[in-house]
């Protein structure tokens, strides 16, 4: 499922980013993006991610822009400047013409004046605050595209429940018709072989009864109504999962799997064009809401 989602934090030390996007596959497939220094959130982000998606190729991008320090947030390293003086002290009592430091020479003393930071236990803090707000968006964002795939995939349930119901009754004519055909043709090629023969080994009576059995065996292979059944109570299956809501994708895989299944036997067994012809739309059909179902999650 596509979906998509921005989160940002400001803290004393900067602004922390996320951002989280992701793209239809069968699967779940996760990759990030973070800097060198960040690198060890991964596993969080990580773990976070896949309690909330099963499917998707899902991108995540974690940066931490750092202020401009300015006059105001600079602060004096108290700590260092307290060495610097002891060391001083220490050199001019060996060497007593030695200059002091000035002023300006400690500003510019590496690590004297400190900028803000954050540490590693606050920054992990202010990422996991903002990956469950920046999660919670794009759950919502997929949910949003999954109810647009849930109307599309009902609209094809219907369709296919249409076809079923129109082609349903004309499984009993379409099987007598059948019947009679294959009776008569069969009848006529006895008649002609009996011509062609001066001795028989069925009587009439035994050849009628013979032609009856063989088209029943043979109407019953091509009997379709077991497959429409099937069909419909995969139909209402559907609905049900649908309608229960949650994750559905793999088990809606499933249920493609079965209705093509059905619609493939009905086209095998289709005694009529019009059988057929329903055949080819109800796969058609099947078709376009697997596609849509290997979306979901």
């Amino acid at each position: 499922m596509t979906g998509y989602a921005v989160g940002t934090r400001e803290t004393t030390a900067g602004t922390v980013t996320i951002e989280l996007k992701s793209v239809n596959s069968r699967f779940l497939d996760l990759q990030f993006r973070i800097n060198d220094d960040l690198r060890s959130l991964e596993p969080l982000l990580r773990e976070a991610i896949m309690a909330k998606t099963t499917r998707g190729k899902v991108e995540c991008r974690l940066s931490f822009g750092r202020k401009v320090q300015t006059d105001q947030a600079l602060k004096l390293n108290e700590e260092l400047l307290s060495n610097l003086s002891t060391l001083e002290q220490s050199v001019r009592s060996q060497f007593a013409d030695a200059r002091p430091f000035s002023v300006s020479e400690l500003l510019r003393w590496p690590g004297v004046l400190a900028e803000s930071e954050l540490s590693q236990e606050s920054l992990q803090a202010e990422v996991q605050t903002l990956l469950a707000e920046t999660l919670a968006a794009f759950v919502l964002s997929r949910q949003r595209e999954g109810k647009v795939l849930e109307t599309m995939l009902l609209e094809r349930v219907s369709d296919l429940e249409q076809l079923v119901a129109h082609v349903t009754p004309l499984v009993p004519q379409a099987l007598a018709q059948f019947q009679q055909k294959a009776i008569e043709r069969m009848q006529e090629a006895f008649a002609q072989a009996t011509a062609a023969s001066t001795t028989s080994a069925l009587s009439k009576e035994e050849a009628q009864d013979r032609i009856r059995q063989e088209v029943t065996l043979y109407g019953i292979r091509v009997d379709v109504a077991e497959e429409l059944t099937r069909l419909s109570g995969h139909l209402q299956e559907t609905r049900a999962i649908l309608a229960k809501g949650g994750q559905v994708g793999k088990r809606l895989d499933f249920m493609m799997q079965e209705l093509n299944r059905e619609a493939n036997t009905l086209g095998s067994k289709a005694a009529l064009k019009e059988l057929s012809d329903t055949s080819m739309k109800m796969k058609l059909l099947i078709e376009q809401m697997r596609e849509q179902v290997q979306n979901l999650e």
